[in-house]
């Protein structure tokens, strides 16, 4: 039996969760500075995705990246903001915090899908964000590990997830390569005036660089392709995979242990996600959302 594009779509965004979940790894593992470190990784990334975009397209690569238009320019854009956020918020907070604030996407997704595309959510989706939230709550709410500024910071890189989970499903025809492209090159330029690139050792280096091809390239690609058959209150629970993902990543390689409160609530997303992706392999697809560009 084919698999159906709503099926493809959760495994792209569900692979995809599970390689950008690394980032607070990545971070752990160099001495580096926020900015340099989010400049070398859109560098990186960028270069690899527009290797691969020069390799597949061919003769192609420039028409591709006319057809973004502006509204895939302002994907991009949500894009870039989206990591500038991300990195800025895990410096300044724990990765636990960041992992399990991001866990309220999906309410924000479910509102702005409503607002921009007309799709309502499903109410296992619902049921399945609140418990997601839920966890948030057990762990936010005991006051520990994390930092007001960073907190702040995934709240605010939280929304910029949810919108643009919208702009993507809202325009499912802007080519996923160029995009991709674009906003890694847009945080390394964001990135580059408080960079310090040329006194990054060796050792930080080769983390970035393996981090930003292996997991961070490839993952925003696959959320990229994959966020555009899938309604975004279901691109941003999946996504809440993250909070118990992010911590046990840091967890494994380096021995750091979470907080009681954290590891619960972690556990509390982990079984909402589960839930309703076993839910919803019962369920009639949902329909697919035209894009409204003419």
């Amino acid at each position: 039996m084919p698999m159906s594009t709503y099926s493809r779509g959760l495994i792209a965004v569900t692979a995809a969760t599970f390689a950008l979940s690394t980032a607070g790894l990545m971070t752990r593992l160099v001495s580096i500075d926020g900015p340099t470190l989010l400049f070398l990784r859109g560098l990186i990334a960028g270069l690899f995705l527009l290797l691969c975009l020069v390799v597949t397209a061919r003769g192609r690569v420039v028409a591709d990246f006319v057809r973004l238009g502006w509204s895939g320019l302002l994907i991009c854009a949500t894009s870039a903001a989206c990591a500038v956020l991300f990195i800025g918020a895990l410096y300044t907070t724990s990765v636990a915090h960041v992992a399990i604030i991001f866990a309220t996407c999906p309410f924000i997704a479910a509102g702005l899908g409503f607002l921009l595309l007309g799709e309502r959510p499903g109410r296992v989706a619902l049921v399945a964000s609140g418990v997601a939230m839920a966890g948030v709550a057990v762990m936010i709410g005991s006051g520990e590990e994390g930092a007001l500024l960073g907190d702040l910071l995934a709240f605010a890189m939280t929304g910029m997830v949810a919108l643009w989970t919208v702009l993507i499903r809202r325009h499912p025809d802007k080519p996923a390569l160029p995009c991709s492209v674009v906003s890694c090159f847009l945080s390394a330029a964001v990135a580059l005036p408080f960079a310090a690139p040329f006194a990054t050792s060796s050792h930080d280096l080769s983390v970035v660089l393996g981090f930003g091809v292996l997991a961070f390239s490839l993952g925003f690609l696959l959320l990229t392709l994959g966020a555009r058959d899938v309604p975004p209150v279901e691109s941003a629970l999946i996504g809440a995979l993250d909070a118990p993902l992010a911590p046990f990543w840091v967890w494994l390689v380096i021995g750091d242990q979470p907080s009681p409160t954290t590891i619960i609530g972690g556990v509390v997303v982990l079984a909402a996600v589960v839930g309703h992706v076993l839910v919803s392999r019962h369920a009639p697809p949902p329909l697919a959302v035209l894009p409204l560009d003419p």
